[in-house]
């Protein structure tokens, strides 16, 4: 952090030792590559982030439950999900988002698979459109940056209608105009915009094209990925997304993977809704998410 953001950090308000329940976390990654190796597709290697430290971690922060946001590292091969579903504690702890090609005719079927071996735990497939502007788009090899105007990305919106579950959007702002086509097609699929959009890395011509999409009633903002902001602050982009898309379509991920992450999340958490109510903040810490995930 620059010594502006520490300076920042220090003078937010003193964080609740116990905020109003429930907290829930939409957006962690646990990783385990010892016992489930990571795949010949990786595109990084991170160390490892193991279930049963962060569990106890849970535990004493009172974190009520986690949303495991299935990696790039794993690519298609979820085994280390499945794992982390049968040995949470307590039970029905997590939820989970699954990441498959959504240009392989085969993905829907397999997203159909996926949902019924595993009822009520599914909640997204997650796609990633992360190329930068004019930088053509995949079409094979790691599961990423796919034509969004592919035929096949419209099956996959279908079938997540047709089952019931959201699509998940890692993007940058620039592909928003083609993120709202697809809404616009299918109106009734959630959708869950991750890491606010990252309208950071942006213009303000970005940050305008990702509010737009505020205009769907099933589009979610979620406030995560703090980090990737280097073009403009974070607290005006929070306050525009509370006003565009209501306190009732905002989710929290990233509330750290232990202690120390923990705390410097409530501080920014506390800094960057300074200006809402109360009450809102409670949807914001994990209501919303409870509702939306069915927690």
């Amino acid at each position: 952090m620059t010594r502006r953001q520490l300076l920042a950090l220090a003078a937010a308000p003193t964080v609740l030792s116990a905020p109003a329940r429930p907290m829930i976390d939409t957006h962690i990654h646990l990783f385990e590559p010892a016992t489930f190796p990571y795949h010949p597709n990786s595109t990084y290697q991170p160390p490892a982030e193991p279930l049963v430290p962060y569990l106890a971690f849970t535990k004493q922060a009172g974190i009520a439950h986690a949303l495991i946001i299935h990696p790039e590292p794993y690519q298609d091969d979820h085994r280390y999900l499945w794992h982390c579903f049968e040995q949470e504690s307590p039970k029905h702890f997590f939820k989970g988002t699954i990441l498959l090609d959504p240009i392989d005719p085969k993905t829907p079927d397999r997203m159909e698979q996926m949902t019924k071996a595993h009822p009520g735990r599914i909640v997204a497939m997650r796609i990633h459109a992360t190329n930068a502007p004019g930088d053509a788009p995949s079409k094979s090899g790691a599961i990423k940056n796919r034509d969004l105007s592919n035929p096949q990305i419209q099956q996959v919106w279908k079938k997540a209608a047709d089952l019931g579950i959201a699509i998940q959007m890692h993007f940058l702002p620039h592909h928003a105009a083609e993120i709202a086509l697809l809404c616009k097609r299918f109106p009734d699929v959630t959708v869950v915009l991750d890491h606010m959009g990252r309208v950071g890395m942006g213009t303000p011509a970005d940050l305008s094209s990702v509010m737009a999409l505020a205009k769907f009633p099933k589009v979610y903002f979620k406030y995560s990925g703090w980090t990737y902001f280097k073009n403009m602050a974070v607290e005006p982009v929070v306050k525009r997304a509370h006003q565009e898309f209501g306190a009732d379509r905002i989710l929290w991920g990233g509330l750290g993977m232990n202690a120390k992450e923990h705390q410097e999340a409530l501080q920014l958490f506390y800094k960057h809704w300074a200006f809402a109510s109360e009450s809102d903040r409670a949807k914001v810490r994990g209501q919303n998410a409870a509702r939306l995930f069915q927690f």
